[in-house]
């Protein structure tokens, strides 16, 4: 028996007629993924497996989205069906909401809390400011900026929702410009054998051609580097499944029966829950759940994965193109590499520009992390109970925000820009092995008969999480014995 709140019983409203117009209006949550998927990961790591192993290796970042796409629908599946993010349904098994309140939070934290985005948007920064690369001697500078990006980003998150949508807008801009630039350099510079390269390598033809990889390219794997652009090759770990706040605030299937209390935290807003709410499979109910379905899939299936293989495909092959083979991108200025490579390749005016649009990526990326962790946790441990001193959400809000800020302060200083997101990368492919699995669990145990999963989509789910229980498993090896 659950601690949480029985659903209600409903009716599944109609999804709107399925156009292109209504198709336009209603997707959004994959969307929201596709700005936290495009940008960061695939400026930085993208470019960073092109240049040690080419484009060898770019299969596993298409079955990395293929198995995430299939996730993304399956965590929905839960909130299409009761209204309830998919962390309120973990909440609902043993060994309790407490306990998996919890254990998602540190999990996520463990994701997040390296602050590698503020630290490579210092390095870019920095680039700026000198007008040349970051050295050694630098590393102050680097730092100092780091950490200047990383408490404005916070201070932004505080300044409340009004600003928060300004930003938003903001980066829909920026997402626009950095796919125009990347695309435009691509298509007036790179040639057709390395637009090649990339198709058979993202096909996978590696696979059954390993004689195709050059000889300089095969070379034992950087594992820690190998499974963080698997896991950041979409959006990763448990930023896929906060999707699910989104679908909840966005009304999709149930959700649009139960909604939320927004809540005044300072001049932030906190979204409270209420009760989830269920329908009877009948005949009326399953065709509204099959409308539904269309929708799901073509915002979190179709157009999220269309859309992440060429957010990673642009970048991939301007750096195939653009970045010498085994160039050091993991150093003190990483978050500057790839511009500076690209201005070199194809002319010095691109310097600024292509250095500023990294900057603001990082920045972006750093500032919509640290507000996705207060907002979310603080939902999270509220619906578990966890109420200190029987007070309002503030009493969490804020004590979340601090949890935050005090372990990216610590991380600042601990490595450099690039080590510090895969560190998050790498604990990302550990959250995706633990959601596939609890995902599957708990659609059998708590959907109705009718609104479970079919098998094959079952299969790709426990492929997907084994995939990435292994690979986490390989940095373990790799780490602890060097192997």
């Amino acid at each position: 028996m659950s601690e949480l709140p029985a659903w209600r019983q409903g009716d599944l409203p109609h999804a709107p007629a399925y156009n292109p117009v209504n198709l336009v209006r209603v997707i959004g949550p994959g969307a929201i993924l596709l700005g936290l998927s495009l940008g960061a990961g695939d400026w930085l790591l993208g470019p960073a497996v092109a240049a040690a192993y080419g484009p060898s290796l770019l299969w596993i970042g298409t079955l990395s989205i293929l198995f995430q796409g299939v996730l993304n629908t399956e965590m929905a599946r839960y909130t299409l069906a009761t209204g309830e993010p998919v962390f309120t349904g973990f909440m609902r098994q043993r060994p309790g909401p407490r306990t998996w309140a919890v254990v998602y939070a540190l999990l996520h934290l463990a994701q997040v809390g390296w602050a590698g985005w503020a630290l490579a948007g210092g390095s870019a920064l920095a680039a700026l400011l000198l007008g040349r690369m970051p050295r050694v001697e630098d590393r102050a500078t680097v730092v100092g900026l780091g950490y200047l990006l990383f408490f404005v980003a916070v201070l932004l998150v505080l300044a409340g929702r009004h600003l928060h949508r300004a930003l938003e807008r903001v980066e829909w801009i920026m997402m626009a410009w950095m796919l125009l630039l990347l695309g435009g350099l691509a298509l007036l510079h790179v040639p057709g054998p390395t637009w090649s390269a990339l198709a058979s390598g993202f096909a996978g033809r590696p696979l059954w051609e390993p004689s195709w990889v050059p000889g300089h390219l095969r070379r034992p794997h950087d594992w820690l580097l190998v499974t963080g652009f698997a896991a950041y090759s979409g959006a990763g770990g448990t930023v896929n499944a906060m999707l699910t706040y989104w679908l909840r605030d966005k009304g999709f299937g149930m959700a649009g029966t139960v909604g939320v209390q927004p809540t005044p935290v300072g001049a932030q807003e906190v979204r409270l829950p209420r009760e989830g709410a269920i329908f009877p499979p009948s005949e009326a109910n399953l065709g509204k759940w099959r409308e539904w379905w269309r929708y799901l899939r073509a915002d979190l299936l179709s157009l999220w994965s269309v859309i992440c293989v060429i957010g990673m495909a642009l970048p991939v092959v301007l750096a195939l193109d653009a970045v010498p083979r085994d160039a050091d991108v993991g150093g003190l200025a990483a978050g500057a590499v790839f511009g500076r490579d690209l201005a070199r390749r194809y002319g010095a005016v691109l310097w600024v520009p292509a250095i500023a649009t990294g900057l603001w990526i990082f920045f972006s990326t750093q500032v919509g992390t640290a507000e996705g962790f207060a907002q979310h946790v603080t939902e999270m441990l509220w619906t578990a109970g966890v109420r200190p001193g029987g007070r309002g959400p503030a009493w969490l809000f804020y004590p979340v925000l601090v949890v935050f800020v005090v372990a990216g302060a610590l991380a600042l200083t601990v490595a450099a820009p690039l080590t510090l997101i895969l560190i998050g990368a790498n604990v990302a492919a550990v959250n995706f092995a633990a959601l596939s699995l609890h995902t599957l669990s708990l659609n059998r145990a708590l959907l109705p008969g009718p609104l479970r999963p079919p098998l094959w989509r079952e299969v790709v789910v426990a492929v997907g999480g084994l995939a990435w229980a292994l690979l986490a498993l390989r940095v373990a090896v790799q780490l602890l014995l060097g192997l």
